[in-house]
């Protein structure tokens, strides 16, 4: 950060802390006692603030004498000029508060991905770097592999002083098991008593934590019973093994039941949805959970912003080698019907992109964090320099005005449909 674009009362105050505070002085803890010094304010904006009275001891160690700080504005002054991301503002988790930055880092791989726990240490620095806070995962993804290395990278950042455990917020979930969807015991999946109790342990083991803030159970379930799923939900974080627990591809019809039996019990509810929302997929986010917002101010952390690529730009023309759709596998299962027709959108919606001076997956991330409903937008990346550039998404939130939503309309011509049971659900029913 250049100092000299920042306010001389600013500067005064970082001078005043390096004459006081050890050396060297990790940058954690200077941000960590500016976020702590309260600010008193005079009717004309002015104002002094003095740190209190146990780390006034605890500097006062490093100096024999100890001045009264310099006067400063407002302690937002002080945060946001020392924060290394000033754009990144955060939304609270739902009915809760926990508060989570508006766009997060998701670590969807498959198994035969070559990520590493290095490798996901650069990403996660570079978004912690960018004021990303939240980071999900789920014991699925690359088989447990995915929790491996962000356990990793997790342990390798407190060692080097980038983070503490308590500047993140980690997420997982909780359905699939983690030995591949069809090799799975029966009981090494679901949203049972016994798979979320003993996948919990697995992916606290994998991640090397001892909790993690929030857990999700990843699909809903036909066959276990609702109140069985609140219940072991509730234990999960009686045990300290979770904070809050959320839902991810449940039928809102779903969700308002488990509302009901957590109210119905005395137990903690559900806080927070996780759905796929991006310009083609929108009815959950936009029609399904439009009650849930206003009865249970429900939080939605979303993923897929780009459509599964289809709106990053890259297929226009041709599947590039080594991309998602290259990949027979993946391009059968995945919008295969539809993905022509969503390549064609996204090449009419690239002019748009070009009139706002930005990308066309920074348009769509924009549009996405732009839905006031919506607590976090999960963004993914293969490389550090993709997912800042992802980031900068944020430098276009203010320009999602209703005329340009309305543009953006005229070129999707979205179409909602009746809500479905999510086809994973009843994985389980192979066993029967």
């Amino acid at each position: 950060m250049d100092h000299t674009s920042c306010p001389q009362e600013i500067n005064d105050i970082r001078v005043w802390l390096g004459r006081v505070l050890p050396a060297p002085t990790p940058k954690q803890e200077l941000l960590r006692l500016l976020e702590l010094w309260p600010c008193i304010n005079s009717d004309d904006g002015e104002g002094s603030g003095f740190l209190p009275v146990d780390l006034i001891l605890k500097v006062s160690l490093a100096s024999s004498t100890l001045q009264p700080p310099p006067p400063f504005k407002t302690l937002l002054d002080i945060v946001r000029m020392s924060s290394p991301s000033s754009k990144m503002t955060h939304r609270f988790l739902g009915d809760s508060g926990l508060l989570v930055s508006k766009l997060s880092l998701g670590s969807w791989m498959f198994e035969d991905d070559k990520y590493t726990v290095d490798a996901w240490y650069e990403m996660m620095k570079t978004a912690f770097k960018h004021g990303v806070n939240f980071f999900d995962n789920a014991e699925s993804y690359g088989n447990g592999l995915a929790e491996v290395n962000m356990g990793g990278a997790i342990q390798k950042g407190i060692a080097d002083g980038v983070w503490t455990r308590e500047d993140l917020v980690i997420t997982t979930k909780m359905f699939l098991g983690s030995k591949g969807y069809l090799v799975s015991g029966p009981n090494e999946q679901g949203v049972g008593r016994k798979h979320l109790v003993e996948g919990t342990r697995a992916s606290l083991r994998r991640m090397q934590l001892d909790y993690v803030d929030v857990i999700f159970c990843h699909r809903p379930e036909p066959y276990t019973p609702l109140e069985e799923t609140v219940r072991a939900m509730n234990y999960v974080i009686e045990q300290g093994w979770a904070f809050y627990w959320g839902t991810s591809q449940w039928l809102a019809s779903d969700i308002r039941e488990a509302c009901e039996i957590a109210d119905r019990l005395g137990l903690i509810r559900p806080i927070v949805e996780q759905p796929q929302y991006n310009l083609f997929e929108r009815n959950k986010v936009e029609y399904e959970f439009v009650d849930l917002y206003d009865k249970y101010k429900l939080g939605l952390t979303t993923w897929a912003p780009l459509a599964y690529g289809t709106l990053s730009g890259k297929y226009s023309g041709h599947v590039p080698e080594g991309s998602r759709f290259s990949n027979q596998a993946f391009a059968a299962r995945q919008l295969a019907p539809s993905f022509s027709e969503r390549v064609e959108i996204a090449d009419k919606l690239k002019p748009i992109a070009e009139q706002l001076g930005c990308s066309l997956p920074q348009l769509a991330t924009a549009w996405c964090a732009s839905n006031e409903n919506v607590s976090t937008v999960m963004v993914g990346a293969s490389r550090p320099e993709q997912l800042e550039e992802n980031l900068k998404a944020l430098d276009f939130l203010d320009k999602m005005t209703p005329e340009l939503k309305a543009k953006i309309d005229a070129i999707v011509h979205f179409v909602p449909t009746v809500p479905e049971l999510d086809v994973l659900a009843k994985i389980r029913g192979r066993h029967l």
